[in-house]
């Protein structure tokens, strides 16, 4: 068989390519994609469903006549830069799932995704927002309501998590987020790449290697509002982000300066309770696009060459990297 990547994390600005791609690598002939780009099966864990239920929730919530909790309103950022942080425990949550292929059967999937939240929040040191000493914050009609409105999304949410494969042998998990910064920010930046980076487990971060998609800032945000649907807000080839959202934070991200700032050239470096995690790394240059016309209904053959073509020296970059470290 094949060497594969274990774990891959797949990380850009909002729109840069990285969904595209994801989908290109899935329309390929498994032997194809694992000889050429070192990918086995692939397992996808993506913190974007995890934002599109955090502004579900607020939606609910002042339909009910409360405060939102997460964002300061639809396009807007997030209330609380900290729900970054709680966006990777949830990854971190799933992927060990996916490892044990544990099946969850929660009574209620939007209580049981409200007390992961919760969960979250509590690793980070920060309070809860849904539940205080075993009992709903919000007044007991409500919170039906609440969770009544959002079962059917929840329930949804677990069903496509729960696609485990028979066995782990032979799976390549893609892990995918984006993070940044505002416009114009100094670095380092305070919730970008160093920080969520950071949070990831150590199981994950001992078999990872690191694909990063590379556009402008003002290309990322040109992509975004090409791609925008607003009458499917919750696809992760057609959503959209807010331009204050954009501006806010994603204006920059942190991923050049922890490569110009790390001891061993082509790895970031990643500290973590006493621990220094070396993380081989190569940047895929999308600045003039090659992985838009992948959301088309029909591909041209030279498009495919070109992605194709170009991706592979890029995996077969980051994997000689990958294989010098689990040596």
């Amino acid at each position: 068989m094949e060497k594969i990547f274990d774990n891959l994390l797949l990380l850009a600005l909002p729109a840069s390519g990285k969904s595209e791609i994801r989908k290109f690598l899935l329309s390929m002939d498994p032997v194809t994609r694992m000889r050429e780009f070192h990918i086995g099966e692939m397992f996808e864990l993506d913190d974007f469903p995890y934002v599109h239920m955090m502004r579900r929730i607020d939606d609910e919530l002042k339909a009910l006549g409360e405060k939102t909790i997460f964002f300061h309103s639809p396009d807007k950022p997030f209330l609380e830069p900290v729900s970054w942080g709680v966006l990777i425990k949830l990854l971190n949550e799933d992927y060990e799932n996916l490892i044990g292929r544990k099946k969850i059967s929660p009574e209620n999937s939007a209580v049981h995704l409200m007390e992961r939240i919760d969960s979250a929040r509590r690793q980070l040191d920060v309070p809860p927002l849904f539940f205080k000493d075993g009992k709903p914050i919000l007044p007991a009609d409500k919170f039906q309501m609440l969770t009544a409105r959002l079962k059917d999304e929840c329930d949804n949410l677990i069903r496509n998590q729960e696609k485990y494969p028979d066995a782990m042998e032979g799976i390549t998990i893609i892990i995918e987020f984006a993070r940044g910064g505002p416009d114009g920010a100094s670095m380092p930046i305070p919730y970008g790449y160093q920080y969520s980076i950071s949070l990831l487990s150590p199981e994950i971060l001992e078999k990872s290697a690191l694909l990063y998609i590379w556009v402008t800032p003002e290309e990322s945000r040109r992509k975004n509002f090409e791609r925008s649907d607003p009458n499917d807000p919750g696809s992760i080839l057609k959503h959209g982000v807010p331009l204050e959202v954009m501006m806010k934070d994603y204006g920059c991200d942190d991923m050049d300066y922890l490569l110009e700032n790390s001891d061993s050239k082509g790895f970031i470096k990643i500290e973590q309770a006493g621990r220094t995690f070396y993380i081989p790394t190569e940047k895929y240059d999308n600045r003039q696009d090659k992985t838009s016309f992948i959301r088309n209904d029909e591909w041209k053959e030279e498009e495919k060459e070109l992605l194709f073509n170009t991706l592979r020296k890029s995996a077969s970059n980051l994997f000689e990297k990958y294989s010098a470290v689990k040596i």
